[in-house]
């Protein structure tokens, strides 16, 4: 069966997924950068209160995913402490200048993860060559690639994930960005071992009393009154498609 990865961007979050019936949480900070490093408490507190399988991103800044020594260093300690924390698996990637799988720092992480699967994240969708950078990964021996076929949304790279799909012979090719309950059968018709998705909504602030005109972020008109939350109601109902489909295979 097509297992279901949900993006949570928070403790409440990713207890949501649990009870909702996720295969696994991806966990992460900040969605407006499309997912940061989480905290050390965060990561406690997945570790304590999560019983289903949590692969924690590492990514230490938003923006491309070609980075300094400096910062490599910090990806480095981070996944240190994933491991020592006792995670089963991290989500990380990076690339060189040329937009190539940066396979000398790649070789480090695998060999720091230390048994822990990895999956190398939509750094993908940016690299240069898809084929070459599956083969690269292939050999490094990543567990999973999540990629929206190296477009905006994953619907409209179903065309490219159905074709790495078709020909890995090592990395699970998981599809993410834009999948929706509403798109689900689409990636599931394509033969996709898994799908992540954020099944999110927006939450309004309990805050009865909102200071108007100011905002946290450089974006002025950013609304510091709602947030994004997993919608447990749509993992459900994307979870039971999922059992449906396998029922009717099956």
């Amino acid at each position: 069966m097509t297992k279901l990865e949900i993006c949570c961007y928070g403790i409440d979050c990713a207890m949501t997924a649990q009870q909702s019936g996720a295969d696994r949480v991806e966990l992460c900070s900040a969605p407006r950068e499309g997912g940061l490093t989480p905290s050390a408490g965060l990561l406690e507190a997945a570790q304590r209160e999560l019983s289903i399988p949590v692969h924690p991103i590492v990514r230490p800044r938003g923006g491309d995913f070609c980075y300094t020594a400096q910062e490599f260093e910090v990806m480095k300690s981070d996944v240190a402490l994933m491991r020592e924390l006792g995670f089963p698996g991290v989500v990380i990637g990076m690339l060189d200048e040329d937009a190539h799988v940066d396979i000398t720092r790649m070789r480090q992480i695998m060999a720091l993860c230390d048994g822990m699967a990895v999956t190398f994240h939509r750094a993908f969708d940016l690299c240069h060559s898809p084929k070459r950078a599956l083969d690269m990964l292939s050999d490094l021996g990543v567990a999973r690639i999540l990629t929206s076929g190296q477009q905006q949304s994953a619907e409209t790279g179903i065309a490219l994930l159905r074709e790495l799909n078709e020909v890995s012979t090592g990395p699970i090719i998981m599809a993410g960005a834009g999948v929706r309950l509403s798109n689900l059968q689409k990636f599931i018709d394509s033969g996709l071992q898994e799908v992540h998705s954020s099944a999110s909504r927006l939450v309004a602030s309990p805050m009865r009393y909102r200071k108007a005109g100011v905002s946290m972020c450089s974006e002025a008109e950013v609304d510091e009154f709602s947030r994004t939350c997993v919608d447990g109601d749509v993992v459900e109902a994307m979870k039971s498609m999922l059992e449906m489909t396998a029922v009717r295979v099956a």
